[in-house]
């Protein structure tokens, strides 16, 4: 085994490690922080991963970082996969409208281009969570999650034909005026 196979294998065995550590981890602490949410509830920073569990600002911290380092890994090991099919493509794609190595080197270019977007679109929104914590919407004590619970009916109540609807639409003038007719008197 030459020394570009043995470091490929390296990478493949990396790379699928680290996804099954990342599966494992995302099972037992439940969720992971890219698509989870930072609160400010006013007093402390809140935590909760993607399924809504709240946890310690280290482990959204390290779920945030293992979940960022994904697309890095699974590009390397594409990459590594195509790096030890490189002979086989080139071989069997001699007659092709495009040569094996234009190919690969596409292929290699498609692949690079994906994972960098894909891991700055994670980074993004795991700095921008980080950075901007939400704040609770709260109208008379309920906070938003408690208002998303809420039922309403689904025929809206009416009054007088009227619906909450058109009510809200409906203005009122902030100050009255009131036309008095002018009152002619006979002529002296």
């Amino acid at each position: 085994m030459d020394r570009r196979t043995r470091i490929c294998i390296w990478i493949i065995t990396i790379g699928l490690v680290n996804f099954l550590a990342y599966g494992i981890l995302y099972g037992l602490i439940w969720g992971e922080a890219v698509n989870g949410r930072v609160v400010d509830d006013g007093v402390q920073l809140r935590y909760f991963l993607q399924k809504g569990r709240e946890v310690t600002r280290g482990v959204f911290i390290y779920s945030g970082i293992h979940s960022i380092s994904i697309p890095l890994t699974v590009g390397a090991v594409m990459l590594a996969m195509l790096t030890l099919a490189k002979e086989r493509i080139t071989s069997s794609m001699r007659s092709a409208i495009v040569r094996g190595r234009t190919f690969i080197t596409i292929l290699a270019v498609v692949i690079g281009i994906l994972v960098v977007i894909w891991t700055i679109m994670f980074t993004h929104r795991f700095s921008d969570k980080l950075s901007y914590p939400e704040t609770p919407v709260t109208t008379n004590g309920l906070t938003h999650h408690s208002l998303e619970k809420l039922s309403y009916p689904e025929k809206p109540v009416t009054t007088n034909g009227l619906t909450p609807h058109s009510l809200e639409k409906l203005s009122y003038p902030e100050t009255l005026v009131v036309t008095i007719p002018s009152v002619q008197t006979p002529e002296q």
